[in-house]
């Protein structure tokens, strides 16, 4: 039998003591689930990183952190508005503050602001050209929540928004676009898709009752197959980034430990149960594998 689904709003830990307003607040922001962030973040730090001479800005890194835990929170507040009549008839987010009718829409418009005025600090202390960049994308943040209406492939809009980070920091390093930042964006966007295709695995029978529309159903039966072409264009869009970067084969190796860990991934993929979540939160690590090699080849 399938595992029982956990509802993503679920209070534990620090989350369980605070007062119910409050808890609906932080649920909203995921700010108990802070995956969402460190996979926002990491694109971000591989540009730094890689175009800035490795560790050497790692304050800039820090308000990139900042910046993507209130962006991701805002985001999901956006989702969580957009998606409320939707989410009320998935078992995993039924229980959602605004889908469940617990936090009105304007409450959740109001934290939405107070989120986005977080991110406008941090949007500050960008150069100009940064600035630009990052406002741009505005349109493909407010746009998500709908591509599940409208296209079978959700997975890859996700992928342009939660990759849009390391455009930002590599303009934030060079204050210009170049083939190596664009390759390193591609492949970050290879990757968003393989990994929310697995996250998309916990929901394939509510979305089909529903008429959600995801990758990971329109896949069937192959997902792992799928997912495996995804992480293996995005190691190879990453390959070429660290090429333009450092055309020197032995900077190649620095991305052997990702690759071994994507590897992983889908080699020991299961499609039910807790697998797929598990699977999922993994790409923490493989976004700190990919730093790794990125501070690696950017220092030397």
């Amino acid at each position: 039998m399938q595992a029982v689904i956990v509802p993503d709003s679920e209070a534990r830990g620090l989350m369980g003591l605070l007062p119910p307003r409050l808890r609906d607040l932080a649920s909203m922001a995921r700010l108990d689930r802070p995956i969402g962030w460190w996979l926002l973040f990491w694109p971000g730090a591989w540009a730094i990183a890689l175009a800035g001479n490795g560790l050497a800005n790692w304050r800039m890194m820090l308000w990139f952190l900042l910046g993507s835990i209130a962006m991701r929170g805002a985001g999901c507040v956006w989702n969580d508005i957009v998606d409320r009549d939707l989410d009320a008839q998935v078992a995993r987010t039924a229980s959602r503050p605004v889908a469940s009718g617990r936090v009105s829409v304007m409450l959740a418009g109001l934290w939405m602001g107070a989120l986005c005025l977080v991110g406008l600090v941090v949007l500050l202390q960008l150069r100009w050209q940064a600035q630009l960049v990052a406002l741009s994308s505005l349109a493909l943040v407010a746009a998500y929540p709908f591509m599940k209406r409208i296209t079978w492939w959700p997975q890859a809009w996700l992928g342009l928004v939660f990759s849009w980070a390391a455009l930002v920091g590599w303009v934030e390093m060079t204050a210009s676009f170049s083939v190596a930042g664009a390759l390193l964006y591609a492949g970050s966007i290879c990757w968003v898709v393989g990994y929310d295709s697995i996250y998309a695995l916990q929901d394939r029978e509510d979305d089909a009752l529903v008429g959600i529309r995801s990758s990971a159903l329109a896949m069937g039966r192959h997902v792992r197959a799928g997912v495996g072409g995804f992480y293996t264009a995005a190691v190879a869009l990453w390959a070429a980034a660290v090429w333009c970067a450092r055309p020197d084969p032995l900077a190649l190796i620095a991305l052997v430990p990702v690759a071994l860990h994507l590897l992983w991934q889908v080699s020991t993929l299961k499609e039910d149960g807790a697998d797929p979540l598990q699977k999922f939160r993994s790409n923490r690590f493989a976004g700190l594998l990919m730093f790794a090699a990125c501070v690696v080849v950017g220092a030397s």
